[in-house]
């Protein structure tokens, strides 16, 4: 029987995150999820179906932390439509996300596991690709400039400048990445 307490569920999902990013996929237990939750031993496995169900929730929940607050939103909103303003908007994204580094590490560790698990390839799939339609989406509706191509590039750019800030921090500085991200803008989106 799987539980349903959404409070309890969140903080092992949470959890599991965490037990990702420090201990990588093998080290996904629901026991140590529990060790980590500060659980008592045994409640993962009554919120969880399996190991893979654990993983996928664990997904989810990094897209779900990763989205920008309202407050974030509506400054984007009332910004400019030039690149400055884009170059502006993609240091932030890249700080967000970096600030949620257990996350993001837990999304590699989930990566790479889709290889060798095809319905976590499945549902990471989907979930990547509708994030991409929703950014190409936002994108297209806020007026800034550049086309879905432009979108996807960054995103593709700004990745790997990410995954080198949060395991080899020291390859850039951090005025070298805000540099890079304003360079990745300026050379991404053609002006208009």
């Amino acid at each position: 029987m799987v539980r349903r307490n959404d409070q309890r569920r969140a903080a092992l999902v949470d959890a599991a995150i965490e037990v990702l990013a420090r201990e990588g996929a093998r080290g996904l237990t629901f026991r140590a999820v529990d060790t980590e939750a500060a659980v008592p031993a045994g409640t993962a496995s009554n919120y969880f179906a399996s190991r893979d169900d654990l993983l996928t929730q664990a997904g989810a929940r990094v897209y779900e932390r990763l989205q920008p607050d309202e407050a974030t939103i509506a400054r984007q909103r009332a910004a400019g439509r030039d690149r400055e303003t884009y170059a502006e908007l993609m240091r932030e994204l890249v700080g967000r996300i970096a600030r949620f580094r257990t996350g993001y590490l837990a999304l590699l560790e989930l990566r790479l596991e889709a290889t060798r698990r095809p319905e976590l390839r499945k549902v990471l799939t989907e979930r990547v690709r509708a994030d991409l339609d929703a950014n190409v989406a936002y994108h297209e509706a806020s007026g800034l400039p550049g086309d879905a191509m432009a979108v996807k590039l960054l995103m593709l750019t700004l990745n790997w400048l990410i995954v080198e800030q949060l395991t080899l921090p020291d390859v850039f500085t951090e005025a070298e990445r805000e540099q890079l991200v304003t360079a990745a803008v300026e050379r991404i989106v053609a002006a208009e």
